[in-house]
């Protein structure tokens, strides 16, 4: 994505946000109740650490993407799992977030160890290696077949918003759409996503 938006790491542009704790507590606490505006608001607050995290362990840009999409989409199915008793919710997000970083960093290290492997193999299909690399991205397919079943409305908001970085009005401004059709458009595959989601757990 172009369209003079500054010099962007890796081609892409992070998502934004801020880090204020005691409005991300309240915010998680609405999200467990299935609180739609809630979560569109917690992504402002948090969507900023979690990408820098995940940037850090990760360390490539797409992958580093793919891995914060996955800890909001977590955030927003699995909010009621937040303790306060136990931390900060920017602490527990960031947790989640590390966890993810950490799990990928793994898969992706174990699939290079399985290709060394299997390319030492003379002969014989590697059906243990397929079989690991179905389960490894079997939650990725499970998020890619719930944006296809969205309108290519509510996808392309909901892409340009969580894959891309863009915030709510810039995704308005290149759609050329009022602010509240975007955010409308945003809740309503939002909640298909949860519901898809929810299914696949």
């Amino acid at each position: 994505m172009e369209g003079g938006r500054g010099p962007v790491e890796g081609g892409r542009r992070p998502p934004r946000g801020g880090g204020n704790t005691g409005e991300a507590e309240e915010l998680l606490a609405r999200v467990a109740r299935g609180d739609q505006r809630a979560f569109e608001e917690l992504y402002a607050v948090v969507s900023g650490p979690v990408f820098g995290l995940v940037r850090r362990v990760v360390r490539d840009p797409a992958q580093s993407e793919e891995v914060a999409q996955e800890v909001l989409l977590e955030l927003w199915r699995c909010a009621a799992r937040y303790d306060p008793g136990r931390g900060s919710a920017l602490s527990w997000v960031l947790t989640v977030a590390h966890r993810r970083a950490v799990d990928r960093v793994r898969s992706a290290r174990a699939a290079g160890e399985r290709e060394r492997r299997e390319g030492r193999r003379a002969h014989g299909p590697a059906f243990d290696q397929v079989a690991e690399e179905v389960e490894a991205g079997l939650e990725r397919e499970w998020v890619r077949r719930c944006l296809d079943r969205l309108t290519a409305l509510q996808r392309q908001s909901v892409t340009l918003a969580y894959y891309d970085g863009y915030t709510y009005r810039e995704v308005a401004e290149r759609l050329s759409l009022p602010l509240g059709t975007v955010k409308t458009r945003m809740r309503d595959g939002l909640a298909r996503l949860r519901h898809c989601l929810g299914g696949a757990v």
